[in-house]
């Protein structure tokens, strides 16, 4: 089983956070997407990293573009306006282009 470093957990927690502010996210949002039992960054963390010793870097940014097609589909299904929509549409779009960039690091592509 592979696990996360020391270094690239303290990447991982820096990327949430960013991604959390600049998708109008919070913790709790991540934490029910995640469905951990707790909205704290270490217990966070600990899901995401079981999911990477399961399926690696890919399967990690594939569960975090899961995550953010779920949210998309939850603003779309409420009345978001047109700033908000294309701030998701950008984070998406950023998630993306994170799972090709590993693709194609890992061979995948």
């Amino acid at each position: 089983m592979t696990t996360l470093t020391t270094e690239q957990l303290d990447d991982l927690q820096v990327f949430l956070k960013d991604w959390l502010r600049h998708s109008g996210r919070t913790q709790a949002d991540l934490r029910r997407a995640l469905r951990a039992s707790s909205i704290r960054m270490p217990v966070l963390l600990e899901e995401l990293a079981g999911v990477y010793g399961r399926d690696g870097l890919t399967g990690l940014a594939q569960r975090l573009c899961e995550i953010e097609s779920l949210w998309q589909g939850e603003d779309q299904g409420g009345e978001a306006d047109d700033q908000v929509s294309t701030s998701l549409d950008d984070s998406l779009g950023q998630l993306d282009l994170l799972l090709q960039e590993i693709r194609l690091d890992s061979g995948e592509a």
